[in-house]
C-alpha cells in the first residue's frame, strides 16, 4: 500500500526499438527511478527481429507494460528499410542515406504522446543521438525541442498546463559512448539488435551504416560487442 512517505514511482513511456540505443535510453529511465512502459513500433521493417530484441529488453528491465503498435510502412515505402531497395554496404557518407525512413521519428514520437497521455505520463525517452547517427534529421536536438512544443499544443495535459518532457539522455553521445553507457548500467549489449539487413543465417551483415556505427564504437571503447557478424 503506497504511504506518504513512500511517493508513487513516475510513469515514463520509452520508445524502445530494440536497438543498442533504445536499449541503454530504457537502462537510463530505469536508473533514473521512472515505471518503463515501453512502445515498440512494428513498421514491418527489413530488420524485423529488432522487434523480439526489443521484447526481450522490456522484459529485462521489468517493463510494467509493453506494447508492439503495428504500423505498416511498406504501405509507403521510400526507404531502404520499407521498401525494395538495396541497404548500402560502402560505408557512411556525408549524405542522409536511403536507410531513413520518411518522418519515422515525427511519426513513432506522436503515437508515444498519444500512449502517455492516456496513461497519465508526462515523460518519454527516446534514444536519439546527435552525432552516430548517419545523418537523420529526425535525431537532431532541434526536432527533440521542436516536438517537446509541439507536444504541449496538441494535448489535452498540454493545454492544462502539465509539461510534457521528452528525454533524449543519448543526444550529445557517440556510439563509443553509449556501449560505455551499456556496460555501465549493467546491460548485455547482445540483447540489442542493430543491422539494418539481417542475413538469412541470422548474423548481422556487418558492413550497414548501422552495422559499422555499431563495431567501431565498441571497438573505440574497448569493449567486446556480443553480436555476430557476418563480415
Amino acid at each position: 500500500m503506497q504511504t506518504s512517505s513512500s511517493p508513487e514511482i513516475r510513469p515514463a513511456v520509452v520508445l524502445l526499438s530494440g536497438g543498442l540505443d533504445s536499449m541503454v535510453s530504457a537502462g537510463l529511465a530505469r536508473e533514473a527511478g521512472f515505471a518503463i512502459n515501453a512502445l515498440t513500433i512494428d513498421y514491418n521493417q527489413r530488420h524485423s527481429c529488432e522487434i523480439e530484441a526489443a521484447g526481450t529488453i522490456a522484459r529485462y528491465l521489468d517493463a510494467q507494460r509493453h506494447v508492439v503498435l503495428p504500423l505498416d510502412l511498406r504501405q509507403f515505402g521510400g526507404s531502404a528499410l520499407t521498401d525494395d531497395i538495396a541497404v548500402p554496404k560502402d560505408g557512411v557518407g556525408p549524405d542522409i542515406p536511403v536507410t531513413y525512413v520518411p518522418a519515422r521519428n515525427l511519426v513513432f514520437l506522436s503515437l508515444t504522446l498519444a500512449w502517455a497521455e492516456a496513461i497519465g505520463a508526462r515523460d518519454i525517452f527516446i534514444g536519439v543521438n546527435a552525432l552516430d547517427y548517419s545523418g537523420y534529421p529526425d535525431c537532431r536536438p532541434e526536432f527533440i525541442a521542436a516536438f517537446e512544443n509541439i507536444a504541449e499544443l496538441a494535448t489535452k495535459a498540454g493545454a492544462e498546463g502539465q509539461h510534457m518532457k521528452i528525454h533524449a539522455p543519448l543526444q550529445y553521445l557517440g556510439k563509443a559512448d553509449i556501449a560505455r553507457e551499456a556496460h555501465r548500467l549493467g546491460l548485455d549489449a547482445g540483447m540489442s539488435w542493430s543491422c539494418y539487413d539481417p542475413q538469412p543465417d541470422g548474423r548481422a551483415c556487418g558492413l550497414c551504416d548501422s552495422c559499422r556505427l555499431r563495431k567501431a564504437g565498441f571497438a573505440e571503447a574497448g569493449l567486446i560487442d556480443p553480436t555476430p557478424y557476418a563480415a
